[in-house]
């Protein structure tokens, strides 16, 4: 055998205990008459040590060793006389009788340690160096773990896991499709699953009632953090159940893990609108951390003269507890912050709360002490606070506050990794209307039912229905989205004609799906979970790039593998396509 132990769990119960290890050399260092050596494996780290009692044939390999090197270590376990509590094995260490040389290693192109020299293309370049790293492994240990507990608790409440096909039919409403030419197709072509929507609806025709996957899924647009080209999704649906029966079940789900995997219980899964959370978050996914709630301000502020707010259709703000103190370097910062293209402010007034109560804003030459006053009792600011204001078309100003305040939580510290607050986000619209190509869109996706009540605004206002849709919301990260599904034949030809689908199209797209609904589809809802997301957020990482094995970049390269890459014409010429020339 090549080892009877791993590097991670040598103890005090092992002393003057013959061992045999295997792993690889993390570092040497030489001290004259003794070598000591960290040999490493995914459990742990054990000192091998080298002393005037090896014999030489020992002491002329570990002269030898170099990082990252992989070897065998037979010896007998000791007390460490000077001890390293850092590390699980660091009371005792392995006194070598035979050491042997299973593979030489050429030297790493960056260290193998947590604090690692490595930038990250670097890394993402020699990824499997990277895996080796603690910090990296124990990502996708979670991950793994994270896996095993959702398969428990939903093989527990009888669903079942059922695999859907990776090559399908593409259907290009939403995200652009991953395509696949077909060799014994000519001119035809599969796509990668955006997710398996259809399939698990059909699934639910078919009788399964409780389904559920962990599956892959593909979509071609552009990357960010929490996105990559391929991802994972706890993909799950149900029979004969209302939203409130899903959004139950999945509480239940969530609940499971946080408490497995990291002791927490979590109590309060609050319900918001998706209105109400645009209104006082600016967006349809608060983080609830903390408050500092948006504002508006409209009605308090018009008629005064300042043209900035005269001429704006919405005024709201935030008051920023404890930041009166705020210099004008800091709030000229603020201000160029939401200038950024990618946020688009105006710009930013703002106004502080001084000791004794009285108001002190960057307009007073508009407004009197008395209507300064007023904006701080409608923000319900205290002596200390900071009051920001800002303004445009509604559409705009709200996210603009948005991400001020989220920039704000983070300047005072308000967003602990170690603090989880979920919510369902529910009442999404059912459409949302293109200017651009003049016709409604799915807000999620053709199959989303509108919400019982709303149906008859399909023929008179269709904008103005609500969906029977929900996300779940955690720290201001959508973890999961769903929707209860139309399952009758006429509305779901009604859902396509608004949506701009002629009846051919329809037909020619998912026809399959409404024909199985003829034979019968009973009432059915799901959800799924972006997978990825959940587990970096249980890491504490900001992207989920650590807890995939093998990520692609920011601009969807696998640097490893330099994929995608060109493939030989002779491929092409089975495929019948042509390369095309690009400037």
């Amino acid at each position: 055998m090549y080892r009877n132990h791993t590097c991670g769990e040598i103890r005090m119960e092992n002393n003057g205990q013959e061992v045999l290890l295997a792993g690889w050399v993390q570092r040497v260092r030489n001290l004259g008459g003794m070598t000591f050596i960290d040999l490493r494996d995914r459990y742990g780290l054990t000192q091998l040590v080298v002393d005037d009692q090896s014999t030489n044939e020992v002491k002329n390999v570990a002269s030898g060793l170099g990082r990252e090197y992989v070897v065998q270590a037979r010896g007998v376990v000791r007390e460490r006389s000077s001890k390293n509590l850092k590390i699980a094995t660091g009371e005792v260490e392995l006194h070598i009788s035979e050491l042997n040389v299973l593979n030489s290693a050429a030297t790493p192109p960056f260290t193998i340690q947590d604090d690692t020299d490595g930038g990250d293309e670097l890394r993402m370049k020699y990824r499997y160096l990277d895996l080796r790293r603690e910090a990296v492994r124990k990502n996708l240990e979670l991950r793994a773990k994270m896996a095993h507990v959702v398969r428990n608790y939903l093989g527990s409440k009888d669903f079942i896991e059922t695999e859907t096909p990776v090559l399908i039919k593409s259907t290009p409403e939403g995200a652009r499709d991953f395509v696949v030419p077909s060799r014994m197709n000519p001119n035809q072509f599969y796509a990668l699953p955006q997710s398996p929507q259809l399939f698990k609806q059909l699934l639910m025709v078919a009788g399964f009632d409780r389904y559920y996957q962990i599956v892959k899924c593909f979509r071609d647009e552009d990357l960010r953090a929490d996105r990559q080209p391929e991802f994972t999704q706890i993909d799950c649906e149900m029979s004969y159940v209302h939203q409130e029966d899903v959004l139950n079940m999945f509480e239940g789900l969530t609940k499971h893990i946080f408490k497995e995997l990291k002791g927490i219980d979590i109590i309060d899964f609050p319900r918001m609108t998706f209105a109400d959370a645009f209104e006082k978050y600016g967006n349809d996914k608060p983080d609830l951390r903390f408050g500092m709630m948006i504002h508006e301000m409209t009605d308090l502020v018009k008629g005064k003269e300042f043209k900035l707010f005269d001429e704006a259709e919405y005024i709201g703000g935030i008051c920023a507890t404890g930041c009166g103190e705020y210099t004008r370097k800091q709030l000229d910062a603020l201000t160029e912050y939401i200038k950024k293209s990618q946020i688009g402010g105006s710009g930013l007034i703002y106004a502080k709360v001084n000791s004794d109560g009285t108001v002190k804003s960057s307009v007073d030459k508009f407004y009197s002490s008395e209507d300064v006053q007023k904006w701080a009792a409608r923000l319900e600011a205290k002596p200390g606070d900071l009051l920001l204001v800002t303004f445009g078309t509604k559409e705009r100003a709200l996210p603009v506050i948005s991400a001020l305040r989220l920039e704000m939580g983070r300047q005072c510290g308000l967003m602990d990794k170690e603090i989880f607050k979920p919510l369902w986000v529910v009442d999404f619209p059912l459409l949302e209307w293109s200017e651009e190509t003049q016709r409604f869109f799915a807000m999620h996706h053709p199959f989303t039912s509108p919400k019982p009540e709303d149906i008859a605004l399909l023929d008179s206002d269709p904008g103005k229905v609500r969906a029977n849709a929900y996300d779940l919301v955690i720290n201001g990260v959508e973890i999961g989205g769903g929707s209860v599904r139309i399952f009758d034949s006429a509305l779901q030809a009604k859902m396509f004609k608004i949506l701009g689908f002629t009846k051919e199209a329809a037909e020619d797209q998912f026809g399959f799906l409404m024909n199985a609904f003829k034979f019968g589809a009973p009432p059915h809802a799901g959800i799924a979970f972006g997978f990825d997301r959940l587990v970096s957020m249980f890491a504490g990482l900001d992207s989920i790039r650590d807890v995939i094995a093998f990520p692609k970049n920011n601009s969807g390269r696998d640097v490893m593998n330099d994929s995608p890459s060109p493939i030989a014409q002779t491929q092409l010429d089975e495929l019948y396509l042509k390369m095309v020339k690009t400037e």
